[in-house]
C-alpha cells in the first residue's frame, strides 16, 4: 500500500501553489512513496545504545589563543597602497554615492 496518495500530493501542490498535471501527480506520488519508505527504514535502526551527537567525528577547537602581538603600523600598511586619504585606503566611488 502506498504511503502517500495522489490526492495528498494534489493537496500539497495546492498548498504550495503548484499546478501539476495528472501525470506529474502520479510521478511525484511514486517518488514521495520511495522517500517516505527510506525514512521509515532509517527510523527502524536500533539507536538505544548510541549516544546523541552533533558530528560523526570528535571535534576540537582549532583556534589559537587570543594574544596581543606586534602588527603593522598605519604607515606600513598604507605604504604600497595606490591611493591614501586621511590615513585610509582611498578607493573609487561606486554606484554614484556622494560623500
Amino acid at each position: 500500500m502506498s504511503a502517500i496518495t495522489r490526492d495528498e500530493v494534489a493537496h500539497l501542490a495546492r498548498l504550495s501553489r503548484l499546478a501539476l498535471t495528472d501525470a506529474e501527480l502520479g510521478h511525484y506520488a511514486a517518488q514521495l512513496d520511495v522517500i517516505i519508505g527510506a525514512v521509515a527504514r532509517v527510523a527502524e535502526v536500533a539507536t538505544d545504545d548510541i549516544p546523541p551527537s552533533s558530528h560523526a567525528l570528535p571535534l576540537t577547537n582549532v583556534y589559537r589563543p587570543d594574544e596581543a602581538r606586534m602588527s603593522l603600523t598605519p604607515e606600513q600598511a598604507l605604504a604600497a597602497a595606490p591611493a591614501v586619504e586621511n590615513d585610509r585606503f582611498r578607493v573609487p566611488r561606486i554606484l554614484g554615492e556622494e560623500a
